[in-house]
């Protein structure tokens, strides 16, 4: 249950940080979505560890996750750029967080 609490999480995350752009680029109205997206995040984080995840193998996941779909998401929605760098750079620390999780 702690790993479904944990996806949900990411997904809020992502979603509010998508607002938070939307919202800057203004249409303030995106603002609610950015407050409630980032508490349910936040409190289903807290839920997530409150099963028994580690806090580093929750949080690396957490942090990976929102910067992989993050770059993505802005790629595809707001034409930011997503050079093959940085591709590179996301992989490492997915990979990182990888062997952050194996050493557990």
């Amino acid at each position: 249950m702690g790993w479904v609490l944990l996806s949900i999480a990411i997904v809020l995350e992502v979603g509010a940080t998508i607002s938070l752009k939307l919202a800057t680029d203004g249409k303030k109205l995106w603002y609610a979505a950015v407050a409630v997206g980032y508490i349910s995040a936040f409190s289903l984080l807290a839920g997530a560890l409150s099963f028994g995840l580690p806090i580093g193998v929750a949080y690396g996941v957490w942090a990976a996750s929102g910067v992989a779909l993050t770059a993505v998401l802005g790629r595809l929605l707001f034409k930011d750029p997503l050079t093959w760098m940085m591709g590179g750079g996301i992989a490492l620390i997915i990979g990182g967080v990888f062997l952050v999780e194996l050493g557990h």
